[in-house]
């Protein structure tokens, strides 16, 4: 007999990871501790999801593809190709990594432990890549979009997020620098782009989006 599965349990598997993984990350967080947030049996979980995995992903995919459609608009909005560059960078690097809901380090510990044998595929992140890799094109001049092409830069630049997200991780108080935003931008763009202006001697307004 088929089962018939209820929306409202699988909301509330997913909101019981949603706040085991925020607490305590994802590798010591249990599918039996997730069904029990779940007022459910662990029995009962495997037939809405079939891995520990396969849960995380409901959760973080559609958040990070909302973040990236919120990046897109904002970028869109900036007419300034170095600006734009920096909201790109800072997002990625410092801003998602950042954020409190957790998404971020558990994907990290899921995808360093148990992912590949839980059934992960790449087809969010190369969503993401051809995202990034459109924006990224769209800030460079003509001669220099042909270098990057092909998505390798796209892929270096959310490789360096991994590591921001392990950083931010291990010393929250450390987060991706001014200096290393402008870096990248002048590698890109050339040293003689017009830089943001300082709020104080410095040091310059953390980028919004």
């Amino acid at each position: 007999m088929v089962q018939v599965k209820k929306t409202e349990v699988r909301e509330a598997i997913l909101k019981s990871a949603f706040r085991l993984f925020k607490r305590q990350g994802y590798v010591t967080t249990t599918t039996a501790q997730i069904a029990a947030g779940a007022k459910v049996s662990e029995s009962n979980l495997y037939i809405y999801f079939g891995s520990k995995f396969e849960i995380l992903f409901a959760l973080c995919d559609p958040w990070m593809r909302a973040r990236i459609h919120k990046l897109e608009a904002r970028a869109a909005d900036e007419a300034d190709p170095r600006r734009r560059l920096q909201i790109i960078l800072t997002t990625l690097w410092r801003q998602m990594p950042s954020e409190d809901n957790g998404f971020m380090n558990s994907l990290m510990q899921a995808l360093a432990t148990t992912a590949r044998r839980e059934g992960y595929r790449p087809h969010l992140l190369r969503w993401i890549e051809e995202r990034i890799e459109a924006m990224i094109m769209n800030c460079l001049p003509q001669q220099q979009r042909a270098q990057l092409a092909r998505g390798a830069f796209a892929h270096l630049l959310m490789m360096a997020q991994d590591g921001f997200v392990l950083n931010r991780h291990l010393n929250p108080a450390s987060v991706c620098s001014d200096e290393t935003v402008d870096l990248v931008c002048d590698l890109l763009l050339g040293a003689g782009g017009a830089r943001a202006v300082s709020t104080r001697s410095g040091s310059r307004r953390p980028v919004a989006v």
